[in-house]
């Protein structure tokens, strides 16, 4: 288990470093950002390698952590968290959704998602990952999505040039005079659509642009199971789901053999009623032939 909750720590330092675009690199390592690297300095945290933010530069992240914790300390972990983002100040860290709930089971389930500049979204996770582990809690899942939105922008940016270049082109023609009601009707109606997806790129960029300012953090918190150390490997609780799973299994085959059985013995069951009755049948057939008779002449009179 620890291995594998180190290694989950591991991809996100390596891909966690290369939130901002590169004209952004120089503030990356900001006093802030450094103070939230000292208080959050998690063992896992500690033994990933940190590599310059320019190594993805316009490329959009979405990070996702899973806390597994008792039930009594998911919401005191998680008011930490928002307190962690507060004191961090709206600038820099947002709360956008807050989610806690109690399950059919009996079980708690929360969710907490940020906006943080990018620089110190890997930094603020794992801060977050050690106050969950001072709450004997663990880092279940960890993951990192990225999109390559710096590519998409520069893709818009050249068809929207193109678009107003073929916009300067039909005005020019416009100018040039010579042209027939239905062709100046064409024309005017090819510039009102280039003029429409120049505004559609120009909208695309900005919500590519908001991407890269801001990285998304997700913090899921899910229920131990309400056994303390389920996520050191709790033997009660492992058993207890291997007992359904097991039991589970046999249901599922004794119902199915019983589909598949069930019809067959009927039909044996009444072969074999049929036969009995016929055997049973001929014995008394036979023991009724076989029995002397009063007027036998065979036999003796008494005495």
């Amino acid at each position: 288990m620890r291995n594998k909750l180190l290694a989950g720590a591991m991809a996100l330092a390596l891909v966690g470093c290369g939130e901002k675009p590169a004209d952004e690199a120089a503030t990356t390592d900001t006093p802030a950002a450094e103070s939230v690297a000292e208080e959050g300095g998690s063992a896992d945290a500690a033994a990933t390698p940190r590599i310059g933010v320019e190594a993805a530069p316009g490329v959009a992240f979405d990070y996702a952590y899973t806390f597994r914790l008792a039930d009594k300390l998911i919401s005191k972990v998680q008011e930490e968290h928002a307190a962690a983002c507060e004191t961090l100040g709206v600038q820099r860290c947002r709360i956008v959704d807050v989610r806690y709930q109690l399950t059919d089971e009996k079980l708690v389930e929360a969710q907490t998602q940020f906006k943080l500049e990018p620089g110190i979204a890997r930094k603020f996770g794992a801060k977050a990952i050690e106050s969950v582990e001072k709450a004997e809690g663990v880092l279940a899942d960890a993951s990192v999505a990225g999109e390559d939105v710096g590519t998409e922008i520069l893709a818009s940016q050249q068809r929207s040039a193109g678009s107003e270049a073929e916009i300067a082109r039909l005005e020019e023609r416009l100018k040039a005079g010579g042209l027939s009601k239905s062709e100046r009707a064409e024309i005017l109606a090819q510039i009102g659509q280039l003029r429409g997806q120049v505004g559609d790129e120009r909208q695309s960029r900005r919500s590519g642009e908001a991407r890269i300012a801001w990285t998304s953090v997700a913090f899921n918190y899910v229920s131990d199971g309400g056994l303390p150390g389920i996520g050191h490997e709790n033997p009660f609780s492992d058993a207890g789901e291997t007992l359904m799973r097991s039991g589970s299994t046999a249901l599922t085959f004794i119902l199915t053999l019983g589909a598949v059985v069930l019809p067959w013995g009927v039909l044996a069951m009444l072969v074999i009623a049929f036969w009995r009755s016929r055997f049973m049948t001929a014995v008394r057939r036979q023991m009724r032939n076989t029995k002397p008779g009063a007027s036998d002449p065979a036999t003796p009179p008494a005495s």
